[in-house]
């Protein structure tokens, strides 16, 4: 009797101690469970977010707006571009632009009170070449005199005026570009052997000054020493490489003030 219910209490004690252990089992599942639930809420939540936040970026900063084929121009066609001046083709480059179509020589100068000296030392008005029409390559008209004289010889500013740039270039060699003081006019002096050294961009020249040197830089051909000098009326001094050209040769073979003419 006593053996039977010994067995009792040992079964109901070992039953008692299954139970307990299969619950602390099952609250440990529950609550890592929960805690799986809580991740997964979690990270849910934050890929919604990421996802509205990356679409209103993606729209607001990556995206390219959608194209309207009518508004993408055609790379095929040609078409004019008004100018405001005639360019004259000594301030174009040949090699990469159309010859100078627009040149109007019969256009009214504007006043300027200064004579013009010819700007090659040694040279009489009498010997001088009018050019100023004459035919270059590519379809070129020349807009320009040419003033032949020995290598080295100063070239003279024409007019007072400020030097306003040095360019160097495959056409007009070693230049130099002048503005009037009244800002009306440009004078260019091409085919430079070099600029003399006490002058520079910004300096303002009194007529007579020596600025270069004549040479045959450039497109001259080597040994064709001359001065290329040529003026042009601007009407923005911004802009002075665009303007309209007008022949020196009776300016300077007349030696009178350019609102005589």
């Amino acid at each position: 009797m006593r053996i039977m219910l010994s067995g009792a209490v040992l079964a109901k004690t070992l039953s008692a101690h299954l139970y307990n252990n299969t619950m602390l089992v099952m609250n440990e599942a529950i609550r890592v469970m929960k805690r799986i639930l809580i991740a997964a809420y979690l990270l849910f939540l934050h890929l919604i977010v990421l996802y509205f936040v990356g679409e209103r970026i993606a729209t607001n900063y990556v995206a390219a707006p959608p194209l309207n084929a009518e508004a993408i121009p055609d790379p095929t066609k040609v078409e004019e571009v008004p100018t405001t001046l005639p360019v004259p083709s000594i301030f174009y480059n040949s090699n990469t632009e159309e010859a100078n179509v627009n040149r109007t020589p019969d256009v009214p100068i504007p006043a300027f009170g200064g004579e013009l000296i010819i700007p090659v030392a040694g040279v009489k008005p009498e010997q001088l070449i009018d050019s100023f029409s004459d035919s270059r390559s590519e379809g070129r008209i020349h807009d320009a005199i040419d003033i032949p004289s020995p290598l080295g010889t100063p070239v003279l500013a024409a007019a007072d005026g400020e030097i306003v740039k040095f360019f160097d270039s495959e056409l007009g060699g070693i230049t130099i570009y002048q503005i009037s003081t009244d800002r009306k006019f440009i004078f260019y002096y091409a085919h430079l052997q070099k600029r003399a050294d006490d002058v520079k961009v910004g300096d303002m020249v009194k007529r007579g000054r020596t600025i270069g040197f004549v040479g045959d830089t450039g497109n001259a051909g080597a040994g064709n020493y001359h001065l290329h000098f040529s003026i042009a009326i601007v009407t923005d001094p911004k802009r002075y490489w665009e303007g309209t050209s007008i022949n020196p040769y009776p300016i300077l073979r007349a030696g009178k003030p350019l609102s005589t003419f």
